[in-house]
């Protein structure tokens, strides 16, 4: 369940990474008549899909600039959103305003990626604005319980899922990563820093090296939040792009957390899962 829908303000703030999400999430809004403002950063968003919106650019670490452009257009709801590599602080651009709020961002650097980016919101609260996450501005882009698909796990693929999950919850506190992969009850992989794509491709690697026992069509990807996560950053992520690496890897499927999980192009993704014979499965938290 997501929940009641929050007042929004109209424009928003939709600070832009990498990947479609930005663009779905622009997409929605317009479609609740409200006005996205996209702020894209340099490096990591698609400059020709950001030309459909009204648009600034910035670079990471220029903070003052970001306030000046979100207060000029009107922008108390801001959401952040789509891919970002956790840069090196050499590549930083900081600029006047990143200054007054260094301190801040330097403890936030000794932290897990979840710290960070809790971090980083509340500099932002602590500015007056408001930081929403996809669960208030576009419901609709959320994984909802049960199958998408054609193909449904069996009693086999409900056990490993359930391993995955008890083991994502035992790692939370470690800030370690989103995804599992388990099969018939072993756990082989652990997303780490690479993320579900390199996640995937170690193991299709894995298999054709012949390290892999278990025959293809057999284990689970599970992806799930941290317990306690700031739901408003860094949802894990579901995508057409995901089912090419499932497939890839010989796995049976994909479970995620059902309403705390987004998902990218689902007609596509759902046509990529049948058309390889997977499950996409939504579960409980």
């Amino acid at each position: 369940m997501t929940g009641p829908v929050p007042q929004i303000d109209s424009p928003v703030g939709v600070i832009a990474g990498g990947g479609v999400l930005p663009f779905a999430v622009a997409d929605a809004l317009q479609t609740r008549t409200i006005t996205p403002l996209l702020i894209g950063l340099r490096g990591f968003c698609d400059p020709n899909e950001i030309a459909r919106f009204r648009h600034h650019w910035i670079s990471i670490g220029q903070f003052g600039r970001l306030k000046r452009l979100l207060r000029t257009e009107h922008c108390r709801d801001v959401v952040f959103i789509g891919s970002l590599i956790r840069p090196a602080l050499t590549s930083v651009r900081l600029d006047w305003g990143a200054f007054r709020v260094l301190p801040r961002v330097m403890a936030a650097y000794r932290g897990g990626d979840d710290h960070l980016l809790t971090s980083i919101g509340r500099i932002f609260e602590g500015e007056g604005f408001r930081l929403r996450g996809v669960k208030d501005v576009a419901p609709e882009l959320l994984m909802p319980p049960g199958e998408l698909t054609k193909a449904a796990p069996d009693t086999r693929h409900r056990a490993d899922i359930a391993k995955g999950q008890a083991v994502l919850a035992a790692l939370s506190p470690f800030d370690i990563g989103q995804a599992v992969i388990v099969i018939e009850g072993h756990v082989v992989a652990v997303e780490d820093i690479g993320g579900t794509d390199a996640l995937l491709a170690n193991l299709a690697r894995l298999r054709g090296q012949g390290r892999i026992a278990a025959k293809p069509g057999r284990g689970v990807l599970v992806k799930a939040p941290k317990t306690g996560q700031d739901l408003r950053f860094d949802l894990p992520t579901l995508g057409p792009r995901t089912i090419e690496g499932v497939a890839a890897a010989g796995l049976a499927g994909v479970a995620v957390a059902a309403g705390n999980t987004l998902v990218a192009e689902p007609q596509a993704m759902i046509a990529a899962a049948d058309k390889a014979g997977l499950f996409v499965t939504g579960v409980p938290a």
